[in-house]
């Protein structure tokens, strides 16, 4: 009887000791991939000149702050709208990676400012001067970048037309927002290194950062995601988004990516559903297509949007 008693309260406290040790597991994994903040797998090292003179030339360039609120939560969102040089009716808009923030993407504002075009670059929800304590990954953005489109209208015009970009996770940002019901105004996509679902993305850095296996970390991360976050990150499917989408969209990756998989642009242009184009750029790492090749890459996306603009 006594051994029964002890096998029962050993077994007992396994269980207990593999619940505690799951749950500690699950906090530092939200703290890890959720919470904005300085991540060590993130750093690269120190800056390209590339990057730094695109830094200099956004600090120098005149430009005005935007503001709204969050689709949801009510949050305070920031953004920098850069005029083009000569009036325009066409805008770009501009979502940024993970960790980013809009002056990150200072590389892609100037090419797009240097095409003669508005540039509005929000900063999401948790990253730069934006409010929120948690990484959208893309999927509750969606909802403020088409508040950011509509605001682009009020602003500019009817007669406003207007395009989406983004990169890594910006770029799945954009993906997401295509898949909306958008205004008429807003004409094509290009989308540079995103990922094809925030699932896939986290498993595979899961797997990639740790050795773990899905279970049960992706799937105890996912509730507090839900509980703390606000949202299920098993929605945020790109392929889903793009099935539905009628905007012609250019897919941009690099051959060398080792952080967001080369095989999901595949996937992505798979389940594109209007006009698309992809190119794989041999030589490049993740987001590093347009300091590979600046010309191409310029070139590219020139003759792209000029398919889709309205004379």
């Amino acid at each position: 009887m006594k051994k029964k008693r002890w096998l029962k309260w050993s077994l007992i406290s396994v269980v207990i000791l593999i619940v505690i040790g799951v749950f500690g597991a699950t906090l530092y994994m939200y703290q890890y991939a959720f919470v904005p903040g300085q991540k060590s797998f993130l750093n690269n090292g120190k800056p390209s000149k590339f990057y730094r003179d695109n830094q200099k030339w956004l600090a120098k360039a005149d430009k005005v702050k935007w503001y709204q609120k969050s689709a949801t939560d009510d949050l305070k969102l920031d953004a920098i709208y850069v005029p083009a040089a000569k009036k325009t009716t066409k805008t770009i808009v501009v979502a940024h990676g993970y960790m980013g923030y809009k002056e990150d993407m200072a590389r892609y504002i100037h090419l797009y400012h240097d095409l003669g075009y508005n540039v509005l670059a929000p900063d999401d929800r948790g990253s730069g001067e934006s409010e929120g304590d948690y990484i959208g990954y893309g999927w509750p953005d969606r909802l403020d970048y088409v508040k950011w489109i509509k605001q682009v209208i009020a602003k500019n015009g009817q007669d406003s037309q207007i395009a989406l970009f983004g990169v890594s996770m910006g770029g799945a940002t954009v993906m997401y927002t295509a898949g909306e019901k958008l205004p008429k105004q807003v004409k094509a996509v290009i989308e540079d290194c995103g990922y094809s679902s925030i699932s896939g993305e986290l498993a595979y850095q899961l797997n990639d950062l740790f050795g773990l296996p899905k279970f049960p970390l992706f799937y105890t991360t996912n509730l507090m995601a839900r509980v703390r976050a606000g949202y299920n990150f098993s929605e945020g499917d790109a392929t889903k988004s793009l099935a539905k989408s009628k905007l012609p969209i250019m897919l941009i990756h690099g051959a060398k990516d080792k952080f967001v998989p080369t095989k999901m642009v595949y996937e992505n242009y798979k389940a594109a559903n209007a006009p698309k184009q992809l190119w794989v750029v041999p030589d490049a790492s993740h987001g590093e297509a347009l300091a590979k090749q600046p010309t191409a890459y310029r070139n590219k996306v020139a003759k792209f949007l000029d398919q889709y603009w309205e004379k």
